[in-house]
């Protein structure tokens, strides 16, 4: 059974400063009613919850108006995936647009947050629990959209297809499905992804930039294993596999790559820090100006936020080892994920790690073949209908091509052959993004802000 919080939340939404016809539109309170809803759904992996979620939004859209047949649950594993087609009146000839978002999450301990993670709360400026933006966000803002079009008897000029994932955070299996074995997806022109792009803030809330994702880097991740016989925990031996294991973690955080650079990302760090200024927009077109800039590469190395977009990274997410507390450890491994800049074979990247470590004993494996995905290059209908929704907020902002470090769904749209561009409504300060950390959390205003951004581009593609 679903718990609907609303009424709490609404009660705090008068001491912020949205406006109350913002917060009190239809479109406004039923975007916040999906939001609540879904967040409140533990949707990590394994736990079965998001064929629920599923079948919640389904319910929702068939409310609104599409037909159930137009409407599709589809069972993956323990997960779902949800297929809903807005039909077009086909006036424009154009084949249908999708649009993407993952309805899973990453896992929350509740001991660990300052708030319970599964349950939307809010101070006077942030929604807080995991999935506020990655990506439940995105999912509560199609959805509405879709359901705001539909009521409002909006027919557009060609099919308009959701198609929400059920493990974009784990497997990517049910991905996998929607992106090479449905044909009538595949037929789509292109899609738009709302779990990558989005606007970026300066920390006085001056908009920087807008970003369209066209590209992505390689996901890989291997197990690094280091193995010994073992014995009585009485009597230590000098080689020790965890000790082995953590000279060669020590080894991996010194690693740097080498400095990348595209036509993308020299425009967005040329771009981005004439908007930013200050000392850090400064590096920036130190960088943009001159790649080879070691002071200017290093700096921005320093900057979680912008790393990404300056080298191959690389770093130990996981461990674990030894099997009794009175026994020598007989292997210790630790999860190393890997996000390669475009153009590096992974490979490479897998003969650098064992070079810095030195040790042939410490095996490598790889979890899953890693996915290279080619880079959709930006058109100007779609910047022109980002532009649009953009400028209603924030006028001139610069609409930029983005190289994303994260991974998302459209590695595999991309793969499939249809191009595919992140295009989030959100606007955040990068340093308040907490996606996959603890205290996950969305400005309320970027919230409400955002009610009108997927309209107006759906119009500006699909409109007679």
């Amino acid at each position: 059974m679903i718990r609907v919080c609303l009424s709490a939340v609404i009660a705090l939404l008068f001491s912020t400063t949205v406006s109350a016809q913002d917060r009190d539109s239809e479109h406004a309170r039923k975007t916040l009613e999906i939001y609540t809803n879904i967040i409140e759904m533990e949707t990590a992996k394994n736990l079965g919850n998001v064929p629920a979620m599923a079948r919640y939004l389904a319910d929702e859209m068939i409310g609104a108006g599409l037909p159930r047949e137009d409407v599709e649950v589809l069972a993956v594993g323990e997960t779902a995936a949800l297929i809903a087609r807005y039909r077009g009146d086909g006036s424009s000839g154009k084949a249908p647009i999708l649009f993407l978002a993952h309805m899973d999450v990453v896992e929350a301990l509740p001991e660990d947050w300052e708030r319970p993670p599964f349950e939307l709360t809010m101070d006077d400026t942030f929604f807080f629990a995991r999935g506020t933006d990655d990506n439940k966000f995105g999912v509560a803002q199609l959805t509405s959209t879709f359901i705001r079009l539909k009521k409002e008897g909006f027919v557009p000029n060609r099919d308009l297809i959701i198609v929400f994932s059920g493990d974009e955070e784990s497997t990517m299996a049910s991905t996998e499905v929607l992106a090479y074995e449905r044909p009538d997806l595949a037929e789509a022109e292109f899609a738009l992804n709302s779990d990558a792009g989005g606007g970026s803030l300066s920390d006085d809330g001056k908009a920087v930039g807008y970003r369209i994702q066209t590209s992505e880097k390689t996901y890989a991740t291997w197990e690094m294993t280091a193995r010994n016989p073992g014995g009585h925990s009485s009597r230590p031996r000098l080689d020790n596999a965890i000790y082995d294991l953590a000279h060669a973690i020590s080894k991996i955080q010194a690693m740097k790559f080498p400095v990348r650079w595209s036509d993308t990302t020299i425009e967005y760090f040329e771009e981005t820090g004439q908007q930013l200024g200050g000392e850090l927009g400064e590096t920036m077109l130190q960088f943009a100006g001159d790649p080879g800039n070691e002071a200017a590469a290093e700096r921005l190395f320093s900057e979680g936020s912008y790393v990404g977009n300056t080298r191959t990274t690389c770093v130990v997410t996981m461990l674990r080892g030894g099997h009794a507390e009175n026994a020598l450890p007989q292997s210790a491994t630790a999860t190393i994920n890997c996000r390669i800049f475009p153009g590096v074979p992974v490979t490479d990247v897998l003969s650098s790690l064992q070079t810095a470590i030195g040790n042939d004993a410490i095996k490598f494996e790889e979890i899953w073949p890693p996915t290279v995905s080619p880079v959709s290059d930006l058109r100007e209908g779609i910047r022109a209908a980002a532009s649009e929704a953009v400028h209603v907020r924030y006028p001139g902002v610069r609409i930029l091509g983005h190289m994303s470090s994260g991974g998302t769904d459209a590695m595999h749209f991309r793969n499939a052959g249809i191009p595919t561009w992140g295009m989030s409504g959100l606007f955040m300060d990068p340093a308040d993004n907490f996606s996959h950390g603890l205290n996950e959390r969305v400005p309320i205003k970027a919230f409400y802000d955002a009610l009108d951004h997927w309209s107006i581009i759906i119009k500006s593609l699909a409109s007679n």
